[in-house]
């Protein structure tokens, strides 16, 4: 459902073109003629397809920016990284669109500035779900269960299936891989 105020009707027409047709391919004035505006009034809310970009990031993010605030102050126990994966799973999947923009644009994302901080929020997850002085093996198992989480969300968008029991199959591989890591059989 689309969002209620312009600047969320524009980052919300921005983000299906963006996704569509790729972030390069899409201009400035097509996003305005979606929107039925004029190029003055997209302009008085963001100046560059950058900004819009950037603010789509800041704004779907944010859970994620809280989960790892809130994930920094809790014991580095099996339990609380198994709720860090569970909180992970919920914030990517309201933030779907976005993630579909990632995997359409990979190529542009790492050209923008955008790119440096979506790496940066995901070693900060990493070191989140780790152990401190884990084996590379599993550093690789913690790390395999946050790519499973955003791989899930693409292989399974065209399964057949009830999208939240996809989720749930995808939280359980990625619960399993941390609990390996930590030397835990489930």
């Amino acid at each position: 459902m689309t969002r209620g105020n312009t600047r969320q009707r524009i980052q919300d027409v921005a983000l299906e073109l963006f996704a569509e047709q790729g972030y390069e391919k899409t201009s400035l004035r097509e996003i305005a003629e979606n929107l039925e505006v004029t190029k003055a009034a997209l302009y008085y809310h963001f100046k560059t397809k950058e900004d819009i970009l950037i603010s789509l990031f800041q704004d779907l993010t944010r859970p994620m920016d809280e989960l790892i605030e809130w994930a920094q102050t809790q014991p580095h126990t099996l339990e609380t990284k198994q709720e860090i994966l569970r909180r992970y799973s919920e914030a990517l999947a309201s933030a779907a669109p976005l993630f579909r923009f990632i995997q359409e644009n990979q190529a542009t994302l790492r050209d923008l500035s955008i790119g440096e901080t979506f790496k940066d929020r995901m070693l900060r997850m990493l070191d989140l779900i780790k152990e401190p002085e884990a084996a590379l093996a599993d550093q690789v198992r913690c790390l395999s269960a946050l790519l499973t989480m955003h791989a899930g969300m693409f292989l399974l968008k065209d399964v057949e299936g009830d999208p939240e029991e996809k989720r749930l199959a995808v939280l359980e591989v990625a619960f399993d891989l941390v609990s390996q890591a930590h030397h835990v059989t489930r």
